[in-house]
């Protein structure tokens, strides 16, 4: 295969331009075809980018041989199908998050990727995100001593959607990068409480907890209903604490913080099996690293072209899809 390939966008939404942004932008792809059903969108398409072919029918990309990869960026709904067909048409996929709706559905991606060798590869971004990167080496090399918990938020006032509720459409982010932390870690137990204040049956709110072993637990709260903007993940090890917020000038904080216990000697000056401890309270420095920032979707596009041309492994694979899948069908059942 050539290094540049010609890729079609599938859907120009919410999402949509920033993909077409970066895909236009790259040297090693040739964005061939944009499919759009609104005719506003295709005009704002054809307007910015005349050399681009812009239609409403998925058919002519898939029946375009020179095309080498869909990008799917439609509501989820649609994903499982698209990719089906893209994969079927001999089409690498990057689809937007989650890749789809249940794990039966992208088990059923991944066999046909691999069957046809072909990349399927989920759009969790933040996992190309350089400060998120940064945590995980500080995780992986053990600065941060035994994790014991991680909590994160993610609120906003809108964007209200009816196609999926708070949790499909904001915790994904959470679950992909705690299980990228964690090495994919597969928890033991989950549990999700949520509730429809403005749409019946779609949860405006939501808290989930996740149990993972060696101790290890997991919160993520996520709202569309919150009066504060908050993109925030805090990871508590025995040694010391990490805090990436996404909204921050400084996106990466180092807490020198923690809680010693420590013996107290007995009448006999004796340590051993003590009833009484003493507790060391820990606050030393503060830091906050300078980490180079390139755009999370420039890398993202970059590694998916890098599967595709050079066999790289994927990072969010259909295996890292799945389990964040996994994660938010779970609910309330325990594994």
């Amino acid at each position: 295969m050539s290094n540049i390939i010609n890729v079609a966008q599938i859907g120009c939404g919410y999402w949509g331009p920033n993909l077409l942004r970066n895909l236009v932008a790259n040297k090693r792809c040739n964005l061939k075809t944009i499919v759009e059903i609104s005719l506003e969108r295709r005009n704002y398409v054809k307007a910015l980018y005349p050399s681009i072919i812009v239609t409403d029918n998925i058919q002519q990309a898939l029946d375009d041989e020179s095309i080498d990869a869909l990008v799917i960026a439609t509501p989820v709904t649609f994903h499982y199908d698209q990719s089906i067909k893209a994969l079927q048409s001999g089409k690498n996929i990057l689809v937007e998050k989650p890749m789809a709706t249940t794990i039966e559905e992208v088990d059923q991606i991944g066999i046909l990727a691999e069957q046809n060798n072909l990349v399927a590869m989920a759009g969790h971004t933040f996992l190309y995100n350089s400060a998120v990167r940064y945590v995980k080496k500080l995780i992986d090399g053990g600065g941060l001593g035994d994790i014991r918990y991680i909590y994160s938020q993610r609120l906003n006032l809108g964007r209200i959607r009816s196609d999926v509720d708070a949790l499909w459409n904001l915790a994904p982010h959470d679950v992909s990068i705690i299980q990228y932390w964690l090495e994919d870690l597969k928890p033991v137990n989950i549990s999700r409480k949520g509730m429809d204040y403005i749409q019946n049956g779609v949860d405006d709110v939501v808290f989930m907890n996740i149990e993972y072993p060696n101790r290890v637990i997991a919160n993520i709260h996520v709202s569309w209903l919150d009066p504060h903007k908050v993109r925030r993940m805090t990871v508590v090890g025995s040694e010391k604490m990490v805090v990436y917020d996404d909204i921050a000038e400084n996106k990466v904080t180092l807490y020198d913080k923690g809680v010693d216990r420590i013996a107290t000697l007995g009448k006999n000056m004796d340590y051993d099996n003590l009833p009484v401890f003493h507790f060391n309270y820990r606050s030393g420095d503060i830091i906050s690293p300078k980490i180079d920032w390139k755009e999370p979707l420039k890398v993202e596009i970059e590694h998916f072209i890098d599967c595709i041309v050079n066999g790289t492994n994927c990072l969010t694979g259909v295996k890292h899809a799945r389990e964040v899948i996994n994660i938010l069908s779970v609910g309330n059942n325990t594994m």
